[in-house]
């Protein structure tokens, strides 16, 4: 018995079109590879004021137990992983779609589908960032030059995208209509 028409094999998923096209809507993508810049230093910064007070606890701690406390300064790396996946997990799942340093540039993540982020993909979102630049040096930042979704490395390999959020699309969409 011959068949000729296509087989099943049991599997299927719809892939879904780009939600934002540059080309269409170049006011999403404004100025997002600098802004992206400056929240990356903000939450860097966020994350590390809890860690320094940690170290600092440990360090006044060994002192009045002569030494004995400083044992626990091995704790600091695996909190530091935690707190950053916890911090960017619970910010980027939130109802922004932003961390506090995107949201104080006006910026959001979003799926390659338009879809808003979640608590997960925030998670896996930070580990493949780390480990991208750890094995590929920080030059593949660099692709966001080079594509007009402005989408680093990471943001490809993850199906995310970083827009301006729609206040600011908004008013860069009616400046542009002067």
């Amino acid at each position: 018995m011959t068949n000729s028409g296509p087989s099943r094999i049991g599997v299927s998923f719809d892939v879904k079109p780009h939600a934002y096209d540059p080309a269409a809507n170049p006011e999403l993508f404004e100025g997002v590879l600098a802004r992206r810049l400056v929240a990356f230093i903000i939450d860097l910064i966020i994350i590390a004021i809890p860690l320094v007070m940690a170290a600092m606890f440990i360090f006044v701690f060994g002192l009045l137990t002569l030494g004995l406390g400083w044992m626990l300064f091995w704790l600091l790396s695996p909190l530091s992983a935690i707190w950053a996946l916890v911090y960017f997990g619970l910010t980027l799942g939130s109802q922004s779609s932003a961390t506090i340093g995107m949201r104080a540039m006006e910026l959001e993540m979003r799926t390659w589908y338009g879809a808003p982020a979640y608590f997960l993909l925030g998670a896996v979102h930070t580990i493949v960032y780390w480990v991208s630049v750890s094995m590929l040096t920080p030059l593949i930042l660099l692709v966001g030059l080079f594509n007009a979704r402005k989408r680093l490395l990471h943001d490809m390999l993850i199906g995310t995208v970083i827009i301006n959020n729609p206040p600011r699309t908004a008013s860069l969409r009616a400046r542009r209509a002067y």
